[in-house]
């Protein structure tokens, strides 16, 4: 399948990706990952492989999209947990009632 990332024409094939990634050790997938064999391998570190190019010449999206068309399982970025309070402040804060000022 022919695919194009960071502007450079690739022809990929599944059974070529399998095997440019055997023997790799997978680095913590913390962002968007593709699923290869058992493994679960960063986009990114995918892409490196897989093109010989550098992590800053791609994105994470242009290597989601080559692996989705050759049948690997892709996964996106967890969700960021909420930045809110805390859960005890955020347990009286929720707490009905109007907020009282305190004067020193």
């Amino acid at each position: 399948m022919r695919c194009v990332i960071a502007r450079f024409p690739f022809e990929l094939t599944r059974g070529g990706v399998l095997e440019s990634m055997k023997g790799v050790k997978p680095e913590p997938a913390t962002g968007e990952s593709v699923i290869i064999g058992r493994r679960h391998y960063p986009a990114k570190q995918v892409g490196q492989v897989i093109t010989r190019q550098d992590r800053r010449d791609f994105s994470a999206a242009e290597v989601l999209r080559a692996m989705a068309r050759l049948g690997f399982t892709c996964r996106a970025a967890p969700k960021a947990a909420s930045a809110g309070m805390a859960g005890p402040v955020r347990h009286a804060a929720a707490m009905p009632g109007t907020p009282v000022t305190v004067s020193v």
